[in-house]
Parts: C-alpha cells; structure tokens; sequence
C-alpha cells in the first residue's frame, strides 16, 4: 500500500535562506519557520517603498504569535487575522512616520494540517510543490504582468520583455482594506514545497529549481537554490524556504 492509501503521518522538515542578493545594499525580505505550528511565510519588502525590512519584520512578527490550531478552519482564519493586523499596523507606522509615503510587504504563507495545505498570499512571492518530479506554482501573482497575461493580452515572447512586470498590484499595508488569497489542496508524502519571493524565481530558471528540490535534503536544496540565485547575480533580495514531507518516524528539525 501507498503511503497516500494508508495515510501515514508526515512530518514537514523545512530550512529557510534570506541573502542581500548581489545588487541590493540592504535586505527587505524576511523569512518565517515554524515547523512545530507547521507554518511557513516569506515576506518580501516593497522595493522603492520606505524601510521595506522594516515593513516585511512587521509582517513577520505578526506572525510569528500564531498558536497551533487542531481545526483547520480556525488555523486559517488566524493567518488571515494576522495578516489583516499586519495591514493596519503598517498603515500606522508609515502614517506616524512617513505622512502621505507608504510601506509594504508581500506574503506567502503554508499552513499544513493533516493531509491538508493551505496556500495564502497577497502580492508575487510564490509557493511552488514538487510531486514526483513535477513543479507546480500554487499561487498566482498579484502583478500588473498577471494581470495582463490573463487577459491574454501580453504573448509570451512580450511577456519577457514588459517594462512593468516588477509592480504588484496587491501588498500588506497599502491599502486599508487588504484582500488575502487563499488555496486549499491535499498533500502527499514526499511532497516537497518552495516559499519564495521575486529574487529567487527571477534568477533561477524552473527547470534548475525543479532538480534542486529533487534533493532528499530540505537544508541541501535550500542552500543550492541560493547559490545557484547569487551564481546567475541575482539583482534583488533572496529568499527560500524548502519544507520536505518525511515518514512520522524521520525526526523534524528547521
């Protein structure tokens, strides 16, 4: 029998990565695991925005004071709670700061439970799940560039080469009223999956990204994926987090 058929508990061991980049004099990404809550987050500040680290800590620090939720419904309904506070404290700070200028974050989050992951997002950073060898993007950008390939008004080839394809359409603490994107979808034993912002998927192609998380080691594929980012002088913040799913008897660690 299939571990999937048996439905053998799984254990999530992750390992997260945050770099400068080799263009960027300071880092506005932050990166969140928590494998005990089985909770994941990257949070990328908003390039050309005032003090993005400051905005994407915030984010983060938000949070990081979610507690273990047994139900699954409630789990969710605390991320999108914490998100929404995250909204509205950077909204303050850059109102007591910065007057009319503004700050922000993007944010992607991965909340597993059971046989269960839920994606939730605002913003371009990306969750990724490798399944026996085949690369999925779980999210969809919030991006004028999205935008425009779904109106199928960009092709491909002009899609490469769109002048506007770095502004985001969608960011923690921009507007008043935030809008969280939520995907819910099953997981299997051995699923792996990648938290990242822009500066990761921009500089490594997805087919070195599919073999790299093909590594049996979470911390492994992390560290090559960043090396492989900085090799191709990747122009912006990057950051990584793998989470590997192995047998309950495989002891966790971060």
């Amino acid at each position: 029998m299939s571990d999937a058929t048996t439905r053998r508990p799984i254990v999530w061991r992750s390992f997260g990565l945050s770099d400068v980049g080799c263009v960027r004099k300071v880092n506005e990404d932050t990166v969140l695991a928590s494998p005990d809550k089985n909770f994941w987050a990257v949070l990328d500040g908003m390039g050309g925005h005032q003090v993005g680290d400051v905005a994407s800590q915030k984010v983060a620090q938000c949070l990081a004071e979610l507690n273990e939720h047994e139900c699954l419904s409630d789990g969710v309904d605390a991320v999108e709670d914490k998100l929404l506070q995250a909204n509205q404290a950077l909204l303050d700070y850059a109102a007591e700061h910065f007057g009319k200028q503004t700050m922000g974050s993007t944010a992607v989050c991965l909340l597993i439970n059971g046989q269960v992951g839920v994606a939730m997002w605002v913003g371009d950073s990306r969750l990724y799940r490798l399944r026996q060898n085949h690369l999925q993007q779980l999210t969809r950008d919030h991006s004028q560039l999205e935008e425009m390939l779904q109106m199928n008004a960009l092709s491909p080839e002009e899609a490469e080469v769109y002048p506007y394809k770095n502004v985001i359409t969608r960011a923690v603490g921009v507007e008043a009223q935030l809008f969280v994107d939520i995907s819910v979808f099953g997981v299997q034993m051995g699923d792996t999956f990648l938290l990242c912002s822009d500066g990761l998927y921009n500089s490594v192609s997805l087919e070195d990204i599919s073999e790299t998380l093909g590594e049996n080691d979470a911390e492994k594929s992390a560290q090559k994926l960043m090396k492989t980012a900085l090799d191709n002088e990747a122009n912006d913040n990057v950051s990584v987090v793998v989470v590997k799913g192995k047998p309950e008897s495989v002891r966790k660690n971060v």
